[in-house]
């Protein structure tokens, strides 16, 4: 199975386009749920309140297997597929592609909607900076306090990420590990005596 994804590293605006008079401008974000979508289209929204549609596509999970386009208003399939399928093209996951048009006065047509709108999507995708991502899993351990440097060893050995250390007699750790080392901490944690411990997703 495979453990890593393309998305990109910082989210990158006002990638601008114009065609007879109609002005396009792109936005794309890192995403990683639903709320984070919502949040970004406000934004824009309250950035852009008088430009004239808000088009967007969106994919998420390792597949992309969540994603949506919108077309705000302009004709079926001239604006969220175009966008949609330049994330497609770039095989990228966890984006949101936004590309807002103030319209100038002379219609497009569709075949000109489509080109203009793919246009400004691959573009603001080609100012973007495509990483790889691991896919992480959060792993939460209760131990006893002379367990500690133990618990630390081994986390510091799968490079794990500490979120939140609670010290007490009784300890509490959370840390993001990479879902392919998931098996491997698993196997050693279970070897050790008096902890709990659980991942999620």
């Amino acid at each position: 199975m495979d453990f890593s994804f393309k998305t990109i590293k910082s989210s990158v605006e006002n990638v601008l386009l114009r065609e007879k008079g109609s002005k396009f401008i792109g936005f794309v974000f890192p995403v990683r749920d639903e709320g984070e979508i919502k949040s970004a289209l406000q934004k824009i929204h309250a950035e852009h309140p008088k430009a004239t549609h808000h088009c967007y596509a969106f994919r998420l999970g390792l597949r992309g297997e969540q994603y949506r386009a919108n077309d705000d208003g302009e004709p079926t399939g001239s604006a969220g597929l175009p966008i949609y399928n330049q994330l497609l093209a770039h095989d990228i996951t966890n984006i949101l592609l936004i590309v807002v048009r103030y319209y100038g006065g002379t219609k497009l047509g569709v075949s000109g909607l489509v080109k203009t709108y793919k246009e400004t999507a691959k573009l603001t995708l080609e100012a973007s900076e495509i990483i790889i991502k691991e896919l992480e899993s959060q792993l939460e351990i209760s131990f006893s306090f002379e367990k500690q440097n133990q618990i630390f060893t081994l986390l510091n050995k799968f490079d794990a990420k500490i979120s939140d250390f609670i010290s007490h007699d009784q300890c509490t750790i959370t840390a993001s590990v990479k879902t392919a080392l998931k098996e491997n901490i698993s196997e050693q944690l279970s070897e050790m005596q008096n902890i709990e411990y659980s991942f999620s997703d």
